[in-house]
């Protein structure tokens, strides 16, 4: 049958199988060739309606003409060209994500043919797959990875949605949080006494510092005269075979500044001769490739996550306390915070949280019981004075 010529630069015709198709002009490329999209249908009148929408997008500039780019191709271009603003360890997370679990499962599929559907199916396949399973927080990071490329491919006009927005993703369970109390945190002072890194112990359970904070910490950012410490950076090992340690931003790249109590500045002021004997006795055999950092090794050396991370575990285990982490400190130095009656405003500045509500969130059932405390203390005086 004769092509029959419709509104929008576009004609439609019968094919010999019986089915009907459509064809638009979306100009030239890049290399001057002329570029067309089909559309098929059962019936004249719905390829005419097809060829009237993309016509219609086509004016309004939202129309994408499909391309032979692959998800696997898009995600590798992303990762090399549109990720120089983002930490390097997070890029490596990035990395792995995408090769170990984004690509094998939506690396063939065309970036211009991925639906929801297809991302949804990857979702439910890494939760529920039999050998090792993503828990809802990896997956979570894994659909952020893919969002964030796609986001790009829309803003670059090789897709005109993305196609991960309406996904359902697994709840992820709040995690419970297992601070110490007031007699372990005595039990914990009397297992550190005498410890190599005890001053390293003490200060992060009475701060919030993170331990890549402590391990970056430089002896300039600690003001003994204002009795404060500036938290502006942190050691890090990269996620790579034979990563090296580096000094980088903090987790949220910014810098906060925290006002111990003055009885932990005194435990610096101590710890810093106790340094300086070190140093002394050592001569040229102390020391590394950085200089002035405020907890290192015997040899002056800078301090490695595995060391304290297992020196964290077994001080837990000798106060009976199994699991325990070195963040523990830090959920630790916040609640007792909260129970001492700092203001959350000044607990979540100190922990350098980014939002008040995060801090909120985290320490919930510890604010609720001091709610429930204070209740109690306003019920006792109104009971005696009124």
């Amino acid at each position: 049958m004769a092509k029959k010529a419709v509104s929008g630069n576009g004609s439609i015709r019968q094919r010999p199988d019986g089915r009907w198709e459509g064809r638009i002009s979306l100009g030239r490329d890049g290399g001057g060739k002329r570029v067309s999209k089909s559309f098929y249908g059962s019936t004249q009148k719905e390829v005419a309606e097809k060829i009237r929408q993309a016509t219609a997008q086509k004016d309004e500039g939202t129309f994408i003409a499909p391309n032979k780019m692959t998800v696997s191709s898009w995600m590798n271009t992303w990762l090399a060209e549109y990720t120089g603003s983002i930490k390097e360890n997070t890029l490596v997370s990035y990395r792995v994500q995408t090769e170990h679990n984004i690509l094998p499962l939506l690396g063939a599929v065309k970036l211009s043919a991925l639906q929801p559907h297809h991302v949804q199916k990857a979702v439910n396949t890494l939760f529920k797959r039999p050998e090792k399973p993503l828990s809802a927080k990896s997956i979570k990071n894994c659909y952020g990875v893919l969002h964030k490329a796609l986001s790009q491919a829309v803003l670059n006009g090789y897709i005109a949605k993305n196609p991960c927005d309406g996904v359902q993703l697994p709840r992820v369970e709040k995690k419970e949080i297992s601070p110490l109390n007031e007699a372990q945190i005595r039990e914990f002072l009397k297992a550190i006494k005498g410890h190599r890194n005890e001053i390293l112990f003490r200060v992060a359970l009475f701060t919030g510092m993170r331990q890549g904070e402590l391990m970056g910490l430089q002896w300039e950012n600690v003001d003994f005269k204002a009795g404060s410490i500036l938290v502006c950076q942190q050691m890090i090992h990269e996620k790579k075979k034979d990563g090296a340690y580096k000094l980088a931003p903090t987790k949220t790249d910014g810098i906060r500044k925290i006002t111990p109590a003055p009885i932990v500045m005194d435990w610096l002021k101590e710890w810093k001769k106790e340094q300086a004997v070190q140093r002394l006795s050592l001569g040229d055999k102390w020391g590394d490739e950085f200089d002035g950092l405020v907890f290192t090794d015997e040899m002056g050396k800078h301090m490695r996550n595995t060391t304290l991370t297992h020196e964290a575990t077994m001080l837990g285990k000798k106060i009976g306390k199994e699991g325990f982490r070195f963040h523990d400190l830090r959920h630790s130095y916040a609640v007792a915070a909260i129970r001492a009656g700092d203001d959350m405003k000044t607990v979540s500045s100190n922990l350098g949280h980014t939002t008040i509500s995060i801090t909120m969130d985290i320490y919930a059932s510890f604010t609720d019981d001091m709610a429930t405390a204070s209740a109690n203390r306003m019920n006792a005086y109104i009971s005696a004075n009124f």
